[in-house]
């Protein structure tokens, strides 16, 4: 299986320091992280994506701009882990249409299993 271009890592603790959390992202990526405090190193070429683009305007909203904290979206780590796979993998307009007015009604707030049911369900062409 090929290596994954999103890595995972524990928020600094309490204290703000942790030994095995760098502070800056590696070199084409950016941290962002989830409303349960999960850490995400995703390319940069993610926030071109219109599902990334929401998910930085709800951020927006909901926990306004400041430039001194991290990025921080109002989603679990759950649905993040699938939103990332699947810009990674590629998405049809179509499916990222249907994405976004899911994101967006509903805060992200919901479990990657329900994305992967949505996914499955065949397509009806009207």
């Amino acid at each position: 299986m090929a290596a994954s271009s999103r890595k995972i890592v524990s928020p600094p603790n309490a204290h703000g320091d942790s030994s095995d959390t760098p502070f800056v992202a590696d070199k084409g990526h950016f941290v962002v992280y989830t409303s349960d405090r999960r850490r995400f190193m995703v390319p940069l070429s993610y926030l071109y994506n219109d599902i990334f683009q929401e998910l930085f305007k709800m951020s927006e909203d909901e926990f306004g701009h400041s430039c001194d904290g991290p990025i921080t979206v109002s989603c679990n780590a759950a649905a993040m882990e699938y939103v990332v796979s699947l810009v990674q993998r590629g998405l049809t307009k179509d499916l990222e249409k249907a994405l976004l007015d899911i994101v967006a009604s509903s805060c992200c707030m919901i479990m990657a299993a329900s994305l992967d049911e949505m996914c499955l369900r065949p397509q009806v062409l009207v």
